[in-house]
């Protein structure tokens, strides 16, 4: 099945392409989450005001994302975890604990933007990537202390 994507989807392809997918990936996913159209010629033919439109909004998402990038760059983030033996957490920081520390601080960030390969278990200093834009990464400083224990 051809389709025309109306939006980037990871491991397939960015916003205009025309891309062959199984009929049950393009029809029980990509069409009905509108991620993409049916590739037919008045399609075709649409795709190309898409690619002009889509050139011009990628433009100015990526100026977007390069202004909250130098915004970004001094945040600091701290969580505070109560740990077990070698500093291992009880529990771990996710990416929704990281976007929610963001949103305190009045950044704007989805979710699925906080690229964590799996989540932070131990207690330590890491750089999370945060991915603005298709070409702008930012990397946003996170700290994980122990919780002081009681006596």
């Amino acid at each position: 099945m051809e389709v025309i994507l109306k939006e980037d989807v990871d491991n397939l392809g960015h916003r205009g392409d025309v891309v062959n997918v199984a009929q049950g990936y393009g029809r029980n996913f990509l069409l009905p989450k509108k991620l993409a159209i049916e590739a037919t010629a008045g399609n075709k033919a649409v795709i190309e005001q898409m690619k002009c439109s889509s050139v011009r909004r990628s433009a100015r998402e990526k100026t977007d994302a390069e202004l909250l990038l130098t915004q970004l760059d001094p945040v600091s983030l701290e969580f505070t975890r109560k740990t077990g033996d070698g500093d291992h957490l009880f529990g771990s920081v996710t990416a929704a604990d990281i976007t929610q520390a963001l949103e305190a601080q009045g950044f704007q960030i989805e979710r699925r933007k906080v690229h964590l390969e799996e989540p932070l278990k131990s207690v330590g200093e890491f750089l999370v990537p945060v991915r603005l834009h298709r070409e702008v990464t930012a990397h946003v400083k996170v700290t994980v202390i122990k919780e002081a224990e009681e006596a």
